[in-house]
């Protein structure tokens, strides 16, 4: 029986998050949600739907996750297989299963799961996301010979091949980071389509002009850092 532990950032997400964990299937042994500085009610609703709470005051998507990795860094016992999840009721958490299925059942060290269109409920990503998206995955098919489409947040990784990343950034540059540290190693990866709704709230990065900026421009800054290095 494998171990999986499932990493959460969250921030704000009161009114998401006890659904999100309420949907993971039983067969994941720990929820470790992040609260990002969050200055609602988030860490009492993910407390009270059964999850491990943690704290982690400087703000950045990458700051929570990593937050999440040194907990688990010191149990005594590792996990097999890390997922990361959005707190923000966006995914269906029961596609976990379907997430994890090619790296237990085979040889596969990586998955994402990718938000394809037929899939996705209408306005639930944004137009700056989706041309985001669609730019990123084009540089690196062109740079790598990815065959990524997408830098979709929920995603299953190998916790061995995830200690390999040696994950830096702290912020908005998490995603394809990851992405390109397995291409970069060579690691083995598949995607799998699921389904996207409409968040509860919104969204703290596409959701504001700034946000998504600064999100293209740490993206983008990640892709040519690896392309030239």
């Amino acid at each position: 029986m494998q171990i999986i532990k499932v990493i959460i950032p969250a921030y704000n997400e009161e009114k998401a998050i006890a659904n999100v964990i309420k949907e993971i299937p039983k067969t994941v042994s720990e929820i470790i949600v992040i609260s990002n500085n969050s200055t609602d009610n988030t860490i009492k609703a993910a407390a009270e739907a059964g999850a491990t709470v943690l704290s982690e005051n400087k703000k950045g998507y990458g700051y929570a996750c990593l937050k999440g990795m040194e907990y688990i860094s010191n149990q005594e016992i590792k996990p097999d297989i890390i997922v990361f999840l959005d707190g923000d009721y966006s995914d269906y958490p029961e596609e976990l299963t379907q997430i994890i299925a090619p790296i237990i059942n085979g040889d596969i060290d990586f998955v994402i799961g990718a938000r394809v269109a037929s899939l996705r409920e209408k306005h639930s990503m944004t137009p700056q996301q989706i041309f985001g998206n669609g730019l990123a995955t084009f540089l690196m098919k062109l740079l790598f010979k990815a065959k990524f489409t997408d830098l979709g947040p929920f995603r299953a990784i190998k916790y061995e091949k995830l200690l390999a990343l040696n994950m830096q950034d702290k912020t908005y540059g998490w995603t394809v980071e990851m992405q390109l540290k397995v291409l970069k190693q060579k690691m083995t990866y598949v995607e799998i389509p699921v389904r996207y709704k409409n968040r509860i709230g919104v969204s703290k990065v596409s959701g504001t002009v700034k946000g998504s900026i600064m999100a293209g421009i740490k993206i983008i800054g990640w892709i040519f850092k690896y392309a030239f290095k």
